[in-house]
């Protein structure tokens, strides 16, 4: 877990799941994963989620991987814009999450 502070407040979060360990079944095993992003409505627009971001990518170039993935879904109007101006690419089709279609994201490193 990777948490973001601004003067002793916590105003995001963010799960970076390593390669190998336990995740769904629809990413590939050795995959580094990014899971469950999430900023303080209050600090947004402040390059947190970013800053995030960019965190789980230099975990991922430390485990040496070719690749980092996450999934999410097009109501996500901040996040896939951002994941996809950061070369995220989208690879295929993930299981809908309460009827709302989601898809796996993956981006090169290195």
């Amino acid at each position: 877990m990777i948490v973001a502070e601004d003067d002793g407040h916590v105003v995001g979060a963010v799960a970076y799941v390593g390669p190998q360990r336990p995740k769904a079944a629809f990413f590939d095993p050795a995959w580094p994963v990014i899971r469950m992003l999430v900023v303080d409505p209050l600090a947004r627009g402040k390059g947190i989620g970013l800053q995030l971001t960019e965190e789980c990518l230099r975990r991922a170039e430390r485990d040496r991987s070719p690749v980092i993935a996450l999934h999410t879904t097009p109501i996500m109007t901040v996040a896939l814009p951002m994941y996809l101006r950061m070369g995220f690419t989208r690879v295929r089709d993930a299981p809908d999450i309460l009827g709302v279609p989601y898809a796996v994201y993956v981006k090169t490193l290195g």
